[in-house]
């Protein structure tokens, strides 16, 4: 049954009464609902399908399937539902934020054309950030500040946004920015007054002042050509609140006023490089003395096993004092960290088999892990496994 697409016409948060003429099952957790007029518009043309309720039911997802706009509820929604009146509402502010953002896309991509010679390939309306890609391999930065420029200028400008329908209009009279699809009965062209002409089935803002701002985010490589990432409307609003708290956060920590809040950044980062090399020559002692120490107790044989945990040390830490105590002598040094619940095992004989020394043990007692000639790690799931298999060590002698 043909259904009446009213949502072109229809933006208004009021309810609005339809008819449920069919109600079709389309999975086990789905269910379609089939309405004599529909006010929500189905995914297509790059953007995104209406969200909203249908007698108290969540929508889901809109389609359109040949003359038919499917309305997709739960189907737990569903078997409470039945043919005959319902209460439609549309979720107004979804609807706007996907209205903004499409208008403000086409005007960007006109204007792209305009002045950098390029057309857009694809677009995305996403739900946070909005994408086109445009057949350059390469936008510079000083051409998207000139777009961005001459976008808000018109959005300023408050040009009228009209639609065009082909039939009863000639559509080859308009400078269309893209090719029509093909094999179309009918074609809606969304004109931006002085700025764009472009077949397109969405859903679009009356005037570009409607649009209240835009944003390019960045532009990157894609496909040999150049995606550009932009936000519109409310979501500039959405960002620059965010954007605002992080700068006030960041200002309250570096004790520097708002406007200086970079240079107060790059000076910290600065110094924290500084105390990060000093950090790591300390550390480096600490290491080589904690190494000579574990050295000491051991009569540097091949044989010789030094088995040692640490409460407060991390793995990191121990691979420092394990590299260094292996230059000591050709023991054996298997160093555990309680608070990582790791070990690892370290020697400076590359030829000795540590999985066949270490590996057995470790498996009896559920721990993962493994190694070969020279290296061996491991780690357990709590501490008194890894406490057994350091007490398993002792002064245990290998073959």
């Amino acid at each position: 049954m043909k259904t009446d697409k009213l949502y072109y016409e229809y933006f208004s948060a009021n309810p609005y009464n339809a008819e449920i003429t069919e109600i079709r099952r389309t999975g086990e957790q789905e269910a379609a609902l089939v309405l004599d007029r529909s006010i929500f518009y189905p995914e297509g043309g790059g953007q995104s399908a209406d969200r909203g309720s249908i007698q108290g039911a969540a929508l889901l997802d809109v389609r359109e399937e040949g003359e038919e706009i499917l309305h997709i509820v739960s189907a737990k929604d569903a078997r409470r539902l039945k043919p005959g009146p319902v209460e439609c509402l549309l979720d107004l502010r979804r609807r706007r934020d996907y209205t903004v953002c499409h208008t403000a896309q086409h005007l960007l991509s006109g204007t792209i054309l305009r002045i950098a010679g390029k057309a857009t390939v694809s677009m995305r309306l996403g739900e946070e950030i909005c994408t086109i890609d445009v057949d350059s391999p390469v936008l510079s930065e000083e051409t998207l500040l000139a777009v961005e420029d001459a976008v808000m200028d018109a959005i300023e400008e408050n040009h009228s946004v009209i639609i065009h329908l082909c039939p009863p209009e000639d559509i080859s009279r308009f400078p269309l920015r893209k090719a029509p699809p093909e094999g179309e009965d009918a074609i809606r062209v969304v004109e931006i007054e002085g700025n764009d002409f472009s077949p397109c089935c969405g859903t679009h803002c009356a005037s570009t002042g409607q649009i209240g701002m835009l944003r390019i985010l960045g532009a990157e490589k894609y496909k040999g050509m150049t995606r550009v990432s932009f936000i519109a409307g409310r979501r500039c609003l959405k960002e620059s609140r965010l954007l605002r708290k992080n700068a006030l956060t960041v200002s309250r920590a570096f004790k520097a006023p708002l406007h200086e809040t970079g240079e107060a950044a790059l000076i910290q980062l600065e110094k924290n490089a500084r105390l990060e090399k000093r950090l790591g020559k300390l550390e480096e002692i600490v290491a080589e003395n904690e190494a000579v120490l574990l050295a000491a107790g051991a009569d540097g044989s091949d044989t010789a096993i030094i088995a040692k945990s640490y409460d407060d040390k991390s793995m990191e830490e121990l691979l420092r004092i394990g590299n260094a105590a292996r230059q000591k002598n050709r023991s054996l040094y298997v160093l555990a960290s309680k608070t990582d619940l790791k070990f690892a095992v370290f020697t400076r004989d590359a030829g000795k088999d540590l999985n066949a020394l270490f590996g057995k043990k470790l498996e009896s007692l559920d721990g993962r892990g493994g190694g070969g000639n020279g290296f061996f790690h491991g780690f357990f799931k709590d501490v008194s496994n890894l406490a057994a298999f350091m007490d398993s060590l002792g002064e245990r002698k290998t073959e």
